[in-house]
Order: C-alpha cells, then structure tokens, then sequence
C-alpha cells in the first residue's frame, strides 16, 4: 500500500464532526489518517453557541487540530460554509499543507462576509428565520433535503444531528488578506446531482480563475452522507495529485 494521506475534513453549516463519519471509515480502512473537527457552537460543541463566535474562530478551530496533533502535509477539505475555514487555515499556516479541496464550498474573497457571496433573497429569508428563532442568535437547521439527502434514512439521520448555526459566522468578515488558497493547489468539486443553487455563483467565480482544478461529483450537496465511497476515492486521488 502507498503511503497514507493525511486528511482534515472540515464540516459546514449546521453539521459537526459527525458528518464525515462513513467518509473517515472508508479513508482509515485504506491507511489514511483523518481527522474531523467541529466547530464552535455546532454539534457536539452545540453549549458554547454565542454571538461571539466568528469565522475567526473557525478558522482558529481547524488550525488549532493541526498544530496541536502535529500535522503535515495535509489534504485539507472544506464542505460547504467549510470553505472558509480552509481559505483562513491558507493563509495561517500554508507550510502545513498539502491540497486544499473546496467540497460544493463557499467562498468569498478577503476581508468580505458569508452573507456578502450568497445571494440577496437567501441572505434576506435567513436572517427572517434567525430572528423568529432565535432572536437572531442562530440559524436554525433546514430538511435534509435542502442538501440534497432524499434517502429517508439518511434524512433521518442527519436531521438528528443538525443543530443550529451561528448568525454571526455568516456576519463575520473572512480573516484572510488574500488570494483565496494562498496559492496552494487546489480544487473544487462540484455536487451536481441535485445542484446547490445557492452556490452558483461562487462556481462561476472559480471557473473564472486561474490555478483551480475541477471536479464533478454526481450526488446531492451532503456528498459525504449520499456518496462517502466516490467521495472519498476522490479525495484519495486528488491528495496523491
């Protein structure tokens, strides 16, 4: 066997860790070393949900995983509002890195806010949904099949498992200077099967730029709960680049 990876899978809005479950035992059942950190305030981590909470602690979260275990060379993957996290750990410690993969990511460009890269009418029904739930403390979870899990088990599953979203990660600039990847290499892969309209675009953007590789990926946007198998093939492929 070739030497393992070693990989960071990092989760986006409303998941945790968690969600990366059946990708991590594909890729540890090849030798691979992986790690799935959540983020403040989600999952796991759901009693330290606050206003203070900014995408600078994200980014400080998933930093944090890699010095304290040591790591190098890693494949670091960015699902979703994950994107940003990666796009800070970039920039914070690039040397550390090996691949970053934008998994149907996020992106906005430096020192702008989540809510600055989607569009008007879902940044307007989200802060809506935060205030009548919250007081506009959090994003509450939406269906699985906003993420394109139709399986109903899975939905099921999933929908156990989401929890509410921070309101002011979406508010909080992106703590980088730029550009977005820090020139490191990276790709974007594309969940086509259903498409996440909210990201269009973002893809458009990529697509635009130089220095991007591309790929699609034939499942809904939660690739790693409707897809791990092909997913994580991927992400062997790529990491070995």
């Amino acid at each position: 066997m070739a030497e393992g990876l070693t990989v960071v899978l990092v989760h986006g809005a409303w998941h945790g860790g968690w969600c990366w479950v059946r990708v991590a035992d594909i890729l540890r059942g090849q030798g691979h070393r992986v790690f799935t950190p959540t983020c403040t305030g989600l999952g796991e981590r759901a009693h330290l949900l606050s206003d203070t909470v900014t995408l600078d602690t994200f980014v400080r979260d998933v930093a944090g995983v890699i010095a304290a275990e040591e790591l190098t060379e890693v494949v670091l993957v960015g699902h979703s509002f994950g994107g940003l996290a990666i796009s800070g750990v970039a920039e914070a410690m690039p040397e550390r890195l090996r691949h970053l993969v934008y998994l149907d990511a996020l992106i906005v460009q430096p020192g702008r806010a989540p809510f600055d890269g989607l569009p008007p009418e879902v940044v307007a029904a989200r802060r809506r949904a935060a205030a009548e739930s919250s007081g506009g403390l959090s994003l509450p979870p939406p269906p699985a099949a906003a993420f394109g899990v139709l399986d109903p088990a899975d939905a099921a599953w999933v929908e156990r498992r989401l929890t509410p979203h921070p309101l002011s990660t979406y508010e909080s600039p992106l703590p980088i200077r730029g550009p977005v990847g820090n020139g490191l290499p990276r790709t974007y892969v594309d969940c086509t099967t259903p498409s996440y309209a909210t990201l269009d675009g973002v893809k458009d953007w990529v697509r635009r730029e130089p220095g991007w590789g591309w790929r699609d990926l034939a499942t809904g946007h939660d690739a790693m709960v409707s897809a791990p198998g092909p997913l994580a093939r991927l992400l062997m492929e790529l990491g070995r680049g």
